[in-house]
């Protein structure tokens, strides 16, 4: 029956006509290749799809996406999919009362990873005014605002609404009035958990194709992903591979099974590692999916075999660094090539010689300045290799400092690193094969080492100034922060050439005097490798062995767990307790000061800060006018 004017609910019609509205944000403007998988999928169960871009979009963009829609409107990225759905019933008009049902959805999913025909079968056939696939519990308190309650909503990534509330007064009365969403929070609380609760209220019947009340959590959607696809969900959400790792590890979400899981449906994993590549932070991404592999030598290669054609880029500071080099080198399997650079002509014969004793079909031994950590050696004086088309991958050490370090942390970290990459050819066979199965990998290298280093929540530090304004120049569009960053320590990797192609089109900077010099300040490939292999679409993995993986995680557990002696609660608490607080390292009552100030008066803190900073000018205009009287104003 009708309540309060509104109409009975019915079932989708047999012969109905369904019209999917499909939002897509790109950084790069352009589309990422699991948006065709989805629009196909979706192609066989909608009589019309309409594709609204918010931004720019580029030609190859269009090119992919016009054979899977009806339409395609670009406008302003102003107000997330939400004002982007707005556009699009303003621009449908009238048109909108030619269908049946409209699916309101977004490009913050994965899928079909499952069919869609059974679901939209079953959902055809409930009398609903509006459904959505999935749906959040209520929740107190409201965990965006700290306080109040989330109201049960379904979720508006898809949302499909039925003829009779599309044409009712309330529908366009609540599009005429939706709020300016200036940031994420604010399309969350001012429509997505308010949409749900406003129309049925007002006796709009709705239910959600797959309901939290079904599943252990209030959102099943992030935390139960296995079961909802047991259950035939036919997507999968994107935020599970991509949201703040120690929220997921408080929730027990694998993204490395989900992964494997997504792949068992028959999904094309490869565009999901594509797009989170380039989208996702590369040391979030590692967590996330659980880019750690523990290889032995002991482990049986992988079938189907592949001997890729292999050359070794050997960055020597001298012989002594080819004689250290070459019990690593020794677990390369053959057939491979070595090219090795070292600083000075007369050191040429004596490193050739050394190299030639190996397994090596042929060495080659170039003379190019070293600069800083090797970066010209490598990306000038052998920039012929990384291009070379012929070749499958690179396998590139470097002289190091720890080489040669009798200090208990420099002996470590030179045998956790080459033990992890190159400990031996059944190892190395076994990374070989995990770049024939994983067309999208890019470049492997070991797990950083912690013990006897102070490395854990480094970030880039001096790098990150110059790191910026290079990956502004290359167009480097990756999210990456000042935080922690990844890559190989000591320079010992392999990679693919493809991965490698965006470092080696960098220039030297004007006011620099090397290429080197240029990608040394910006953190070289010990801090580059990883983004610029990811701009291009390449994920990264990182590697060790057994042996010290149960080291790294005895070590690591104890550590933690003296942690959590003095914090309380979960390793996500403790470190959100940390953030507030701020410790700056300044062990004095100041110090101190500023941490209660932190933690028991923010607002207090703020004034302080903005009262210092004040201050500060003040104390520096006698500075500001020698400087403007030394430049002559």
């Amino acid at each position: 029956t009708a309540v309060s004017g509104v109409g009975v609910p019915v079932a989708f019609p047999v012969g109905g006509r369904r019209l999917v509205v499909y939002v897509v944000w790109d950084r790069r403007g352009g589309v990422e290749d699991y948006i065709p998988v989805a629009l196909a999928g979706l192609r066989e169960h909608a009589d019309r799809i309409l594709v609204v871009v918010n931004g720019e979009l580029s030609a190859e963009g269009r090119a992919k996406l016009e054979p899977v829609c009806d339409e395609v409107l670009v406008r302003e990225n102003r107000g997330f999919d939400i004002w982007a759905h707005k556009d699009a019933l303003d621009h449908l008009g009238s048109s909108v009362a030619e269908f049946d049902e409209v699916v309101f959805a977004n490009d913050t999913w994965y899928g079909p990873v499952r069919p869609f025909g059974p679901v939209f079968e079953r959902m055809d056939a409930q009398p609903v005014h509006f459904w959505g696939m999935t749906d959040h519990a209520r929740e107190v308190p409201n965990p965006f605002t700290g306080s109040g309650v989330l109201p049960y909503h379904l979720q508006s990534f898809w949302i499909a609404v039925r003829r009779e509330m599309l044409g009712s007064s309330r529908w366009r009365e609540y599009w005429a009035a939706l709020p300016e969403m200036p940031g994420y929070f604010d399309a969350v609380l001012k429509h997505e958990v308010v949409f749900t609760e406003h129309f049925a209220e007002a006796g709009y019947v709705h239910q959600a194709a797959f309901p939290s009340a079904g599943y252990p959590s209030d959102h099943p959607a992030l935390f139960n992903v296995d079961l909802m696809l047991d259950d035939g969900c036919p997507l999968v959400k994107r935020r599970p591979l991509f949201h703040y790792p120690p929220f997921l590890d408080r929730h027990a979400v694998i993204g490395r099974e989900l992964i494997a899981r997504i792949a068992r449906e028959d999904y094309p994993v490869e565009v999901v590692m594509h797009d989170l590549a380039r989208n996702v932070a590369p040391r979030v991404l590692i967590a996330d999916a659980g880019l750690v592999d523990v290889v032995g030598e002991d482990d049986a290669p992988e079938v189907p075999a592949w001997t890729p054609r292999v050359t070794v880029i050997l960055n020597l500071g001298g012989p002594a660094a080819a004689t250290a080099l070459m019990a690593a080198l020794a677990s390369v399997p053959a057939p491979y090539g070595v090219v090795a650079t070292v600083p000075r002509q007369d050191m040429v014969d004596e490193v050739a010689a050394i190299l030639r004793d190996g397994a090596a079909e042929d060495v080659e031994v170039r003379v190019v300045p070293s600069g800083p950590d090797f970066a010209d050696a490598l990306w000038v004086g052998c920039r012929d290799v990384l291009v070379d088309p012929t070749r499958d991958l690179i396998v590139r050490l470097r002289d190091d400092p720890c080489l040669y370090g009798r200090e208990a942390g420099a002996v470590y970290l030179r045998r956790h690193d080459l033990e992890s990459l190159l400990g031996g050819p059944g190892v190395v066979t076994r990374l070989y094969q995990g770049f024939h199965r994983e067309p999208g990998l890019g470049a492997v290298f070991p797990v950083r080492a912690h013990i006897g280093r102070a490395v854990a929540g480094l970030g880039w530090g001096e790098h990150w100034g110059p790191a910026q304004q290079l990956f502004e120049r290359m167009g480097v569009r990756v999210p990456v922060d000042p935080g922690p960053s990844v890559g190989p320590s000591i320079g010992a990797w392999i990679a693919r050439p493809q991965a490698l192609a965006l470092l080696t089109e960098v220039t030297a900077e004007p006011e620099d005097d090397s290429l080197g010099e240029t990608l040394a300040r910006a953190g070289g490939d010990d801090l580059l490798l990883a983004p610029f292999a990811a701009e291009r679409g390449y994920h990264v993995r990182t590697v060790l062995s057994p042996q010290h993986a149960a080291i790294a995680h005895s070590s690591i557990d104890y550590a933690v767990d003296q942690l959590s002696t003095t914090l309380p609660g979960y390793p996500l608490e403790q470190i959100q307790f940390l953030h507030r607080v701020q410790w700056d390292g300044n062990v004095s009552v100041r110090g101190i000061l500023k941490m209660y100030l932190n933690m028991n008066r923010p607002g207090l803190m703020q004034r302080v800060r903005r009262a210092a900073h004040a201050a500060r000018r003040v104390r520096d205009i006698p500075c500001r006018l020698r400087a403007r009287v030394r430049r002559g104003r």
